[in-house]
């Protein structure tokens, strides 16, 4: 049964029942009641720049003579209140919704004004006075892109930087262990472990500057666009002025787009972070893997390395242990890859003067930050810091490797190596000995030239 209690409200379009205890109004109502859609709704990175945008929206207003004193101080204190997410359980809406997102931009309005009406004593109006100098077209494309920026300083780069330290770390202390390398998923030339994980780190480091790359497009931002780009009901300096204040007060270089109708009409910069972030979710993949592969075992797989054991793997197999945290940052990358593909498909809806998937946009861009971010960390600390390496095995298959002959190529010719090889892996033996038996290198020229360590000389730049 229905026991919520209701108040009437009105908007251009007549009255709504609205819940007597919400802070928003008639037009977050009639978005409600239009998109029940899915559980999901913009996240707290989004809704914090939300705030941001309308704290320093009002007071630009009151520096370029728009507001009194009095409002814009409430306003402010109002959005910023939002920001500090005090009031999160205020913006309920779907957001599959209107495709600029002018529901959520409404919503804002309507719960900011409500608290600044309280705060100053007299009615403070959601269009009037919120929104004074604003469009949803223009505070929604900002906000996706001060948040992106948010959420890639704060969550994201700090993750992939983690990833990186703590792979470099554990390399460190494997730089003596020598293993068999393998492409193909076959048995290769020897590799060190450390230039393996020198390998990962490189490619998250590359994942990390590509990132960073984008963001100077990022932190351009569309506010003094208004409603198509003309910045029709918009004091010129308003749009600066508002991104300089955003800047000192996240510390981030935010600044005011040079072309405001590329800004409304495109979502392209995010586009390309989005690929960046794809880009370093197909690295973390593929170092996933190599964990899952190498762990593979303990009796019938790789079994180069045991990662650390955190829960029982099976209901039914007692004993079983399964890699579940390389597991997981695999499945956040699908995610992530999934994220880009919509994110790309909803770039491409910029139709004339305005893109109208703002708010999907929104949502992908700011998850596949978080879930990269944090798997990233996860990844470091609870599968690469602790997993331990079985030297005695790896240093046997060394041995056993019938590739060594490659070695031996400059002085018996591929074709004799190769038959080397055969023999030696056909009768289970080691490349040493059948070489000794094969050839006319004596035992000294064997131990020099099929020293499995100085096969791994090189591959990296000083």
């Amino acid at each position: 049964m229905d026991d919520i209690t209701y108040r009437i409200e009105k908007d251009s379009m007549g009255e709504v029942q609205v819940p007597a205890d919400a802070l928003y109004s008639a037009q977050t109502q009639r978005a409600v009641n239009n998109f029940p859609v899915s559980s999901l709704r913009f996240p707290r990175t989004f809704l914090r720049a939300l705030g941001l945008v309308k704290g320093s929206a009002a007071a630009v207003n009151h520096d370029l003579g728009s507001m009194p004193a009095d409002m814009a101080r409430a306003i402010e204190d109002a959005a910023n209140e939002v920001a500090n997410g005090r009031h999160d359980d205020q913006f309920p809406l779907d957001i599959f919704q209107t495709g600029s997102g002018t529901s959520t931009n409404m919503n804002a309005n309507e719960v900011i004004a409500t608290l600044a009406t309280e705060k100053l004593g007299s009615k403070v109006h959601p269009n009037d006075h919120v929104n004074m100098s604003q469009s949803s077209n223009d505070v929604i494309p900002t906000a996706i892109h001060v948040s992106a920026y948010l959420e890639s300083a704060a969550t994201l780069l700090p993750g992939l930087e983690h990833l990186r330290d703590t792979i470099n770390a554990k390399a460190e202390t494997l730089d003596e262990v020598v293993k068999t390398g393998r492409t193909h998923l076959m048995d290769a030339l020897p590799i060190r472990l450390s230039q393996e994980l020198s390998g990962w780190s490189a490619q998250v480091d590359q994942s990390a500057a590509r990132i960073r790359s984008s963001l100077p497009r990022v932190s351009a931002l569309a506010l003094g666009g208004t409603a198509i780009g003309t910045g029709v009901n918009a004091h010129p300096e308003f749009g600066p002025r508002v991104a300089k204040r955003l800047a000192a007060l996240t510390g981030l270089p935010f600044l005011s787009s040079r072309n405001y109708f590329m800004s409304l009409a495109s979502q392209d910069a995010i586009v390309e972070l989005s690929g960046q972030i794809k880009a370093c979710a197909v690295a973390v993949m593929k170092i996933a893997n190599d964990l899952r592969w190498m762990n593979s075992g303990p009796q019938a797989g790789v079994a180069d390395i045991a990662l650390p054991s955190l829960q029982p793997g099976s209901s039914i197999m007692p004993g079983k242990v399964n890699p579940v945290i390389p597991e997981a940052a695999a499945m956040v990358c699908a995610q992530v890859i999934g994220n880009d593909a919509t994110i790309t498909i909803a770039g491409q809806s910029g139709s004339f003067q305005l893109n109208v998937m703002l708010p999907v946009i929104a949502y992908n861009i700011l998850e596949s930050a978080r879930l990269l971010g944090n798997v990233s960390r996860l990844l470091a600390n609870k599968a690469i810091a602790g997993f331990e390496v079985n030297e005695e095995r790896i240093a046997d298959l060394v041995e056993k490797n019938p590739i060594l002959v490659t070695a031996l190529n400059p002085v018996i010719g591929y074709e004799k190596g190769a038959a080397v090889a055969k023999q030696a892996y056909r009768e289970g033996r080691k490349l040493k000995e059948v070489a000794l038996e094969q050839t006319d290198l004596t035992a000294a020229d064997l131990n020099r030239l099929l020293d499995p360590r100085k096969m791994t000389e090189g591959g990296i730049a000083e």
